[in-house]
């Protein structure tokens, strides 16, 4: 496993455990909240360290894993935490401003929109690469898969199919990791 993956699921799996042992108000303060809500600035970081249950944090490391360790390879560890923490920001702003404009109250958790960011640079670094879907089990291109991954997101996020998940904020995550590829360190792996 490389550094700043490692770094990341140890962080991610402590916090998860504080969480489980001092809930309440401190997860209230460092979960997502809408503007017209509880919110505060350092929340667009800290609700990426937070998860909702046992099968949210450990869909959500085993992306980090499966994605991260070849990016962080490839793009070096301080490029890497570049790429993870701009797909967690934009996700958090795209969340944020959702769930204003929709006049939602409620809080937002979890890794989801920095691990959707390794997705996509994960699509468009390695788009051959073949990816394995357990369900149905059904291999295809890396590039194939972001892109029916990303469209099928949005189609729920529009419809609300899917209530209770933050789809647009896996969407924010993909546009960060897309911005840093675009325009942050073009040289260094080009």
């Amino acid at each position: 496993m490389t550094p700043a993956v490692q770094s990341l699921i140890i962080a991610n799996i402590v916090c998860f455990m504080l969480q489980s042992f001092v809930g309440g108000d401190l997860v209230s303060s460092l979960a997502l909240w809408p503007l017209n809500g509880p919110f505060m600035p350092w929340q667009l970081v800290s609700y990426a360290f937070l998860h909702g249950s046992v099968m949210h944090i450990a869909f959500n490391m085993y992306g980090l894993w499966m994605f991260g360790r070849e990016l962080e390879a490839l793009l070096g560890r301080k490029v890497f935490y570049q790429l993870y923490f701009a797909s967690v920001l934009t996700a958090g702003i795209m969340q944020v401003l959702v769930t204003t404009l929709s006049g939602g109250m409620y809080p937002t958790v979890g890794a989801s929109g920095g691990v959707f960011g390794l997705l996509l640079a994960y699509g468009m670094f390695f788009p051959h690469r073949v990816i394995m879907l357990l369900l149905p089990p059904v291999a295809m291109p890396a590039r194939m898969f972001v892109f029916l991954y990303a469209a099928m997101e949005l189609f729920l996020g529009v419809t609300g199919t899917q209530a209770g998940v933050a789809h647009f904020a896996h969407l924010g995550g993909m546009i960060g990791a897309y911005l840093v590829i675009q325009f942050g360190n073009r040289g260094r792996w080009r």
